[in-house]
């Protein structure tokens, strides 16, 4: 018979056994591939208990090596240490190095909030006109180079000579302006600018909204680079503890300062 006619003629399909219908709790009927691999890896398991049993039986009682007392195990886990401990010397160099790269991005952040308040400087402490003031930041100032960053208040104090006058102070007749705009703190023209030069207002109520929402885009920026700075300057703060713990001298715990920092002590020594 050729091989042709024996291809076209139908040829019954081998299958394979299954498992029985009484033995079905246990599962696939085990093929003999998969008796190879299990086998194999049973044998090599073995194997590798046999040679740690001898190594065991042959190990010297006496026998030491450092890596005994340096590698250790957290949570069954060996761990091994991959570097040597730094000098003490190295370590300040690196934390001097750290304080400097935050010392600059401290100065990049004060330039980029110089630059918003020049452009906010209309920002205060409560909202004064929906269309004109947003409410701005109001935080406590920790020291000089925060209250340089922080948002101040800003009050238009106007001396009189009595009480009289006090009570009959005009302050749009003050400020030669008109009543619906004595009350802002910004873009507060004079009654002569308004007749001699055009003022440009926005057009409609769509550019009035965008000409807001960019403002508060600003706001909201001025505020976080705000926070970004107290941050870093906890951080810088931080580093210059750990640095001068470092040093020589006896020294003791005394507090802690607003940041939650520690407050150390140095006993003072005398001088040779």
């Amino acid at each position: 018979m050729s091989s042709s006619v024996r291809n076209a003629t139908h040829r019954r399909t081998h299958k394979e056994r299954g498992q029985l219908t009484g033995r079905e709790r246990l599962g696939l009927l085990e093929k003999k591939k998969d008796y190879l691999l299990r086998a194999r890896d049973y044998h090599s398991k073995q194997k590798r208990l046999k040679a740690l049993k001898e190594k065991a039986l042959a190990r010297n009682p006496d026998e030491f090596y450092f890596k005994m007392i340096k590698s250790k195990t957290k949570g069954g886990v060996h761990i091994q240490q991959r570097n040597e401990a730094l000098p003490p010397e190295m370590i300040q160099l690196m934390k001097s190095q750290d304080k400097n790269y935050i010392k600059l991005q401290r100065d990049i952040s004060k330039k980029k909030m110089e630059k918003l308040r020049d452009s906010q400087h209309f920002l205060d402490e409560q909202l004064i006109d929906d269309e004109d003031m947003l409410n701005v930041y109001d935080g406590e100032d920790d020291d000089d180079d925060e209250e340089d960053s922080m948002p101040k208040k800003n009050n238009h104090i106007v001396f009189v000579d009595s009480k009289e006058q006090a009570k009959s102070f005009d302050p749009v007749k003050h400020l030669d302006t008109l009543p619906e705009l004595v009350n802002r703190k910004f873009n507060r023209p004079s009654i002569s600018t308004l007749k001699k030069s055009e003022i440009i207002a926005p057009e409609n109520a769509a550019s009035l909204k965008a000409l807001r929402k960019e403002r508060e885009a600003n706001y909201k920026e001025f505020i976080s680079r705000a926070q970004r700075e107290a941050d870093l300057k906890r951080v810088e703060r931080e580093l210059e503890i750990q640095r001068a713990l470092q040093g020589k001298g006896d020294k003791k715990k005394v507090g802690t300062d607003k940041h939650g920092l520690a407050i150390y002590k140095w006993k003072s020594r005398r001088s040779k």
